[in-house]
């Protein structure tokens, strides 16, 4: 499956996220061109390497009438969208619905134009709920929100482009201390970066300055379907999107693209020990586990207390599973506890197909994923033609090897 991971070790922003994911592009000026081409009002993209602690990676400039926004944190991100609602100051502003008919207006696939409203929409009742106003009432800066827009389409854009099927992150690195904007000093996170980053994994360091702006927010709360450490996966591309300020650490957002398995999925391992029991009560619990949609059962020998020999008693399960293997393992066994270990699960495709040969039909097991390929017959049925035939288990494995070859 083709996977994007997001380091958020230094938190996102909507540059940084666009030009990491730019330098996974195999054609990252034509789609700058491509950018710009899309006339997004008093809107000029441009990229340009940059270099953090010794990392070479590309720093995107978003300029809006010629120049760029001005008002940084103290972390060096652009806080993209300055929202005000008084009335009788200088400055145009711009509702929701404006944004809409922006967006309405750029020639964008239907599938990127749904997400960068999407987006807006999140970043515009996260506002609404912090200052407690309808989504309607919400107001954007014209300048600042000229260059979330640039930045907000950019990343839809290019995952569009880049046709992955699977977007995780890293838990997010919000920063620490005050951040400036137009309500005045805000705590960092800034309230409706908080808001967007409900539910998602979150932390802060000893780094000043607002790491996780709201546009960065509200753009991996759409996509990201995960949010941990990265999977197994077999990395094709890497790319850095640099902030603007200097840090101890390297100011990016690093993008790993790759290929993970097709099915991923988390189980519980449930394990008691055992030092009280007989065999055969070890061997029918052991059974009914398997019955009750066990994805296995297993025992390792171990020594208990007191010097005795015993066992340890294992069963996987899925999650949804976890309370009606407690209750076979408590009424069928002496155990007084079980400890519960939640595992992440990796796991090739796999398919059964019917092979038929000379000494009956054969099931053949296809494995793959992971650059991996594999095949084996159905023990049963190998175990069926070698009695049948008088000769061993690996001279029937042959025989049908050499039936499917003729196949």
């Amino acid at each position: 499956m083709k996977t994007l991971y997001l380091d958020c070790g230094m938190g996102a922003a909507g540059d940084m996220l666009m030009a990491a994911l730019l330098e996974l592009h195999p054609e990252p000026q034509k789609f700058i061109e491509k950018l710009n081409a899309l006339q997004i009002p008093g809107v000029s993209v441009a990229g340009e390497p940059a270099v953090k602690c010794g990392i070479t990676g590309l720093h995107v400039s978003v300029l809006v009438h010629g120049a760029e926004e001005e008002s940084l944190d103290e972390g060096g991100h652009e806080h993209e969208l300055s929202h005000e609602h008084g009335h009788g100051h200088s400055h145009h502003h711009t509702a929701f619905h404006d944004i809409e008919h922006l967006l309405a207006d750029l020639s964008l696939p239907e599938a990127v134009r749904q997400d960068a409203l999407a987006v807006y929409r999140r970043i515009a009742e996260a506002e609404s709920q912090v200052h407690g106003r309808t989504v309607d009432e919400i107001h954007f800066h014209e300048v600042g929100n000229m260059d979330a827009v640039a930045d907000i389409v950019g990343v839809c854009l290019l995952i569009h482009e880049l046709g992955v099927e699977r977007i995780l992150a890293s838990p997010i690195h919000v920063g620490s201390g005050h951040v400036h904007c137009a309500h005045g000093v805000l705590p960092v996170p800034a309230p409706a970066t908080a808001r967007l980053l409900k539910g998602i994994p979150i932390y802060s360091t000893e780094i000043q300055g607002e790491l996780c702006t709201p546009t960065g927010a509200a753009l991996l709360a759409h996509f990201c379907q995960e949010f941990g450490p990265m999977p197994v996966m077999r990395v094709s591309r890497i790319g850095y999107g640099m902030g603007r300020k200097n840090f101890p650490r390297a100011n990016c957002v690093r993008a790993l693209l790759g290929e993970t398995a097709d099915d991923q999925s988390q189980v519980v391992e449930l394990c008691c020990n055992l030092d009280d029991i007989t065999p055969e009560a070890i061997g029918f619990v052991s059974g009914l586990l398997l019955e009750h949609g066990a994805l296995d059962v297993y025992t390792v020998s171990a020594q208990m207390k007191k010097n005795r020999p015993g066992i340890l008693l294992y069963c996987m399960c899925q999650p949804g599973q976890k309370e009606e293997m407690l209750r076979l393992i408590f009424r069928h066994t002496t155990t007084l506890g079980v400890r519960e270990y939640l595992c992440n699960r990796y796991t090739l495709a796999r398919q059964t197909e019917i092979v038929s040969t000379p000494y009956g039909k054969v099931r053949v097991k296809h494995a793959e994923g992971f650059g991996v390929r594999r095949s084996k017959p159905e023990f049963d049925d190998l175990a069926r033609i070698a009695a049948k035939q008088g000769i061993s288990l690996a001279e029937a494995a042959q025989l049908v090897r050499e039936a499917s070859d003729r196949a």
